[in-house]
């Protein structure tokens, strides 16, 4: 049988629950405990008023967030591009075609090695306290490939998403209608038992606006929930298309007009932003106040990939949307956990609650501040993972 477990002595706590604390969207805990109960939370408050439990655990003055959510990645792959990051510091232009060279790869590359991959990067991650992450498909760019990089990744999380209209195919190359057609016809038939979501990089270079409405369109008709890469390189219609659709989240969110942010603010779709893609190609930042601002909500996501933010610290993202997207701290851990899950659309996770899974990460300091006071600190000394220390 599970036995409960009373975590005590925690300097902090940041739980998203409003209803706890300060009052605050964190629902800032101070002196705080938790009792977790098997894989999930059964109470959460003043440690002075902390039932008893079969367990006793002293998180020893650190301050606890909820294990982070990571809502955008793209962890199964093969190969390196260094030599494109190196040219590209030495001022080339990034663009779409890039992921063409880890297409290559990652069709050469053998189901073990694939797998290994991505869970080395799982690992990486979990260490820096993310707790429920999504992963995409996109590198394989035809049916077999394609089906069986959403097979792999349905091995470690339930967040797996169809990215088969990441480019067009060089296969396609002169006939991207032909490719589309492959996306929303056999590819879509044979990936769709492996995801839940769908999505598209609907932006020059890849899908138009028509083009991405036919493929999202397919996916929901298949039963898979849209998402979309949008308006990260130039204004498009990726934003409109995203609210229009019910997306789950429109990601990148970089070039928006006042339509684009209204649309957002209105409407139920998640603006995640991807702050490593912007300073691993030196690009214009997502302005994340402007969003915060009109009332559109925000999830902050690593985008981890090999061309255009490899990363899987989401610490790291934290920081870089407080120094320079115009994020208080408390809203960057909020929009990291609460938010990423929103981008989900989950409401067991991201948050420290009655009856939510239980993750948590601790921190080696007083506050969750310092993960953006501190940056570059690896602070996250501690992971627990329904209900299991795992880091």
């Amino acid at each position: 049988m599970p036995r409960t477990t009373l975590i005590t002595n925690i300097t902090s706590l940041v739980t998203n629950d409003p209803a706890q604390g300060d009052g605050t969207p964190l629902g800032l805990l101070t002196d705080a405990a938790v009792v977790l109960d098997g894989e999930t939370i059964a109470w959460v408050g003043p440690a002075a008023k902390a039932p008893s439990a079969d367990e006793t655990y002293d998180a020893q003055g650190r301050a606890a967030i909820p294990g982070f959510v990571d809502s955008h990645s793209h962890l199964v792959f093969a190969g390196d591009r260094t030599q494109e990051f190196n040219a590209r510091m030495s001022g080339r232009a990034y663009s779409a075609g890039g992921i063409r060279t880890t297409v290559a790869a990652t069709r050469a590359a053998t189901d073990a090695e694939l797998e290994a991959n991505l869970t080395h990067y799982l690992t990486e991650a979990l260490r820096q306290g993310t707790t429920t992450f999504e992963t995409k498909s996109g590198y394989g760019l035809n049916t077999e490939d394609e089906s069986r990089a959403l097979r792999i990744a349905a091995r470690h999380t339930d967040e797996v998403t169809f990215l088969g209209a990441h480019i067009v195919s060089p296969d396609y190359a002169e006939d991207p209608a032909a490719y589309v057609d492959l996306v929303t016809g056999e590819m879509l038939e044979a990936c769709a038992p492996h995801a839940r979501w769908v999505d598209v990089f609907c932006e020059k270079g890849a899908f138009d606006g028509d083009q991405a409405r036919a493929i999202l369109t397919a996916g929901k008709a298949k039963g898979l929930h849209p998402r979309i890469h949008a308006n990260q390189l130039s204004y498009g219609p990726g934003v409109q298309l995203a609210v229009e659709l019910d997306a789950a989240s429109a990601d990148h969110c970089t070039h928006l007009t006042d339509a684009d942010v209204d649309a957002l603010a209105q409407g139920n779709t998640v603006a995640t932003l991807l702050p490593g893609a912007e300073f691993s190609t030196r690009a214009e930042w997502p302005d994340a106040r402007r969003l915060l601002d009109a009332g559109a909500t925000v999830a902050l996501s690593t985008d981890c990939n090999p061309g255009s933010s490899f990363t899987s610290s989401v610490p790291f993202c934290i920081a870089l949307a407080v120094r320079d997207m115009g994020m208080t701290p408390d809203e960057a851990i909020w929009s990291a956990t609460a938010g990423g899950a929103a981008a989900l659309r989950r409401d067991d996770v991201g948050r420290v609650v009655a009856g939510a899974r239980a993750d948590l990460a601790f921190l080696d300091a007083p506050s969750h501040v310092h993960l953006a006071y501190r940056p570059g600190v690896p602070l996250v000394s501690e992971v627990w993972r329904r209900g299991a220390r795992v880091a």
